[in-house]
């Protein structure tokens, strides 16, 4: 194993170069990105990115859902790999950062021992998964949720985007269908970097979040059932009155959550209003809830008190009030064996640290259902994420990156 307090260090610079000359794919004139999953600016980065790792020696190969894998060759080839990297597609108004850091860290992690000359035990294999915002195509996650077996491989190429685009249709237009199958590549473990999306290392002055954890996730659709009625003539309470009933459900899922708290939160992020007027009250909407957890008896009370407000709320209001699951990610608790490895080396790097729960969904939550598998947070600017705001400093970024390169080593092993 090499020695966690050696001289290795990734080119901080070189990776601050590369995150910036890969956010022209898509660049937006506000300084962020828009790079949707499958569009052709994701083309163009996806080319770049087999580009670079290919002159970087590694050997690329894509799968039948677009999935991007970069194997650099150990000593012993007999193993799996030891996964890193994350994904390149952002939202539609998405920043730097998200997800591309991952990648673009675990491709300098391998210009960093192309350049020491080091040759590992175990092979390294950087991966791109496809459709991880989920903003284009539904699920989130999709290109390793698949992989892990949540979804065959028809059910995700049969999805289609608000235009009717299918994705194997998009995947076809871009030539990243791949021919290997779905689960193919093998890993012996995966680490991801990746910015925290929250406040908490900024607030607290910290450079490397050591992830042990990840929310689980209850999304529901909603609807809310009342009257249509004139607004002028319908006395206030003979009102069956939609949107005043979504009202409740709205600061009834803000009191649940932070009763349930700390480990809680709840957003409710979609609402509409069926055939709107001005004059008439509303009589039909349609909404959405995001609850999540870490704690699966949390993410039980949660589903139980909602469930309970919203009948109370429908009752009194005399109005209907559905609410249906459609889905239910457990929390995520990451191998123990390399959540220490990744606090090891920012101990040994010298870094300030702490354990941290993601907040939000990443691949690696997927892929810690099959194998083991780790994340390391760096701070972004204000929490802000999914923004063309989205910023982070270079030295939190190359700090990242050399607490990955270690952990890398100390997984893979430096050949003798």
């Amino acid at each position: 194993m090499i020695n966690l307090a050696s001289n290795l260090q990734i080119d901080a610079t070189r990776l601050w170069s590369t995150i910036h000359d890969t956010a022209k794919f898509g660049g937006t004139p506000k300084g962020g990105v828009r790079r949707l999953t499958l569009s052709a600016e994701d083309k163009q980065v996806r080319d770049w990115f087999a580009a670079a790792l290919k002159a970087a020696g590694c050997e690329v190969h894509v799968d039948a859902l677009g999935n991007m894998f970069g194997l650099r060759k150990g000593r012993d080839m007999s193993k799996p790999p030891i996964g890193l990297g994350s994904h390149l597609d952002t939202q539609p108004t998405g920043g730097k950062f998200d997800g591309i850091l991952g990648s673009l860290a675990a491709l300098e992690v391998v210009r960093t021992l192309n350049d020491a000359g080091i040759e590992t035990e175990l092979p390294l294999c950087v991966a791109n998964w496809t459709n991880e915002e989920g903003s284009r195509y539904a699920p989130a996650m999709m290109g390793s949720a698949a992989y892990v077996g949540e979804f065959t491989p028809q059910d995700i190429l049969s999805r289609k985007d608000s235009d009717g685009v299918s994705v194997a249709e998009a995947l076809d237009g871009i030539g990243y269908r791949g021919d290997s199958p779905l689960g193919t590549q093998k890993f012996s473990s995966f680490v991801e970097l990746h910015i925290e999306q929250g406040p908490i290392l900024e607030a607290e002055n910290k450079t490397i979040g050591v992830v042990d954890s990840g929310q689980g996730v209850l999304w529901y659709d909603g609807r809310v059932a009342g009257f249509e009625s004139h607004a002028g003539s319908t006395p206030m309470q003979l009102r069956r009155d939609a949107l005043a009933a979504l009202s409740e459900v709205v600061l009834a899922v803000e009191r649940i959550a932070t009763e349930l708290g700390p480990n809680a939160v709840g957003t409710i992020g979609e609402a509409v209003i069926a055939r709107p007027s001005r004059n008439v009250i509303p009589g039909e909407i349609a909404f959405t809830i995001d609850m999540r957890s870490a704690d699966e008896a949390i993410m039980d009370a949660l589903d139980k008190n909602l469930r309970s407000a919203a009948a109370e709320i429908a009752a009194r209001r005399k109005v209907e009030i559905a609410l249906d699951l459609v889905w239910r990610i457990a929390p995520t608790h990451f191998d123990a064996r390399l959540v220490d490895a990744v606090q090891t080396a920012a101990t040994e790097l010298g870094y300030s640290h702490r354990r941290i729960t993601s907040g939000a969904g990443h691949d690696s939550c997927n892929l810690n259902t099959v194998m083991p598998a780790a994340m390391i947070f760096v701070p972004c600017k204000d929490g802000v994420s999914h923004n063309e705001l989205e910023d982070a400093k270079q030295a939190d970024c190359g700090a990242g990156a050399n607490v990955l390169l270690h952990t890398v080593l100390a997984l893979a092993g430096v050949a003798k």
